[in-house]
């Protein structure tokens, strides 16, 4: 067989591809139109009330959406997997600038320190270092595997399959701490270990990656009064003062209770009506349950399934081990931020502020979205064998 002529740096040439994963990009229009109607259910008595526009929202939405996509679609059509490569550095470096910068001139909210407002638009510097941290981690851990993998004594093993990578999930990981972001720093933990995982990374030494970062999740807590109540709250609900710091928790549950199989109706959710706090933002999944009830949840929980899995699958195909890791990850994430939202809204653990893809109100969020499904849809189209 004749071998493929290795694609430039930044190569965009949009012969060289085929067409994008079909069953990917249905999955996530299909997504993408869910999340808007519920982005518009959930949020129209607070657009309402604070806004006098009961449609905000879903405007803001589609409009982000809109130009999320515009945006993305050149990097799908016209981009080779390496073109990834350089801009993995490229973003890294970026991100670290602007986690430093949040800690400097960030915005407050809900004790924490998380977030750069940039003219209209409000940023949330940690969301883009986890995508940064996904493709540099494919980088490293692709450019050195012979040494990754090496089992000879002084083979490069723990330099390149540790101390490299974890270095690089260190950095992020410390100026995410520092903004006293316990979910994204557990994200990126788990994102970081895992990529190490799939990298090669030996597993004596995985086994020490993940101690430290549940060391670093527990000393935070311990070291921030913020998180404490977050935790002493989740711990004893039943005993917190139920209007005060168990109140969003709680409001959640009785709207995921109150839903039952079918739900109330679309659009006829009662604690939506100022009960759960901003309920278009990390609890909506409770709006979802009380309106569409067992069915609805299960929907949703369906789809993120069905998407990570074809994401899953796409890697599995892809051209190189570059873009295998990258897909993985990117896949990796999505499910992670899914299951730890509904988790919180559960009372599975801690409500630490966990936003559902898709779903959860916030522009430059779902605009980061929305690329990074480009990227996996840009990869797709290298993508070799069966479907």
């Amino acid at each position: 067989m004749m071998k493929r002529a290795k694609p430039s740096f930044f190569d965009v040439s949009l012969s060289r591809g085929g067409r994008v994963d079909l069953p990917f990009l249905f999955l996530l229009l299909l997504m993408l139109s869910f999340g808007a109607l519920m982005s518009y259910s959930a949020s129209t008595v607070y657009g309402q009330q604070f806004y006098g526009d009961g449609f905000y929202f879903l405007k803001r939405y589609l409009l982000f959406a809109a130009l999320s996509a515009i945006l993305t679609a050149p990097f799908i059509l016209m981009t080779a997997p390496s073109f990834w490569r350089g801009f993995a550095v490229m973003l890294y470096a970026s991100s670290v600038a602007l986690l430093v910068l949040v800690l400097l001139i960030g915005t407050v909210g809900g004790g924490a320190q998380r977030w750069l407002v940039i003219g209209p638009l409000t940023v949330q510097p940690s969301e883009i270092a986890k995508l940064a941290l996904i493709l540099m981690l494919a980088l490293v851990l692709t450019k050195h595997e012979g040494r990754v993998h090496s089992k000879r004594k002084n083979g490069g093993s723990l330099r390149y399959g540790v101390l490299l990578p974890g270095g690089l999930i260190g950095a992020i990981g410390l100026l995410v701490a520092a903004e006293k972001h316990i979910s994204g720093l557990l994200i990126i933990g788990m994102i970081g270990v895992s990529m190490m995982y799939l990298g090669g990374t030996r597993l004596r030494y995985l086994g020490a990656m993940a101690g430290a970062v549940v060391a670093a999740g527990c000393l935070l807590i311990l070291v921030s009064s913020y998180a404490q109540v977050r935790v002493d709250t989740w711990l004893h609900i039943e005993e917190v003062d139920p209007l005060g710091s168990a109140w969003q928790t709680l409001q959640g549950l009785y709207a995921i209770g109150s839903g039952g199989f079918f739900g109330k109706g679309l659009g006829a959710g009662q604690q939506k009506y100022g009960y759960v706090s901003q309920p278009q933002n990390d609890f909506i999944f409770t709006v979802i349950c009380e309106e569409l009830g067992f069915v609805g949840a299960f929907m949703v929980i369906l789809l993120f399934a069905l998407l990570v899995w074809r994401g899953f699958r796409i890697a599995y195909r892809a051209p190189d081990r570059f873009s295998a890791l990258v897909v993985f990850g990117i896949s990796l994430k999505l499910a992670l931020q899914a299951l730890l939202n509904i988790a919180v809204v559960t009372n599975s653990m801690p409500n630490t502020g966990v936003s559902l893809p898709f779903f959860s109100s916030g522009g430059t969020f779902l605009a980061m979205q929305i690329f990074e499904m480009g990227i996996v849809l840009s990869i797709s189209r290298y993508c070799t064998g069966g479907t």
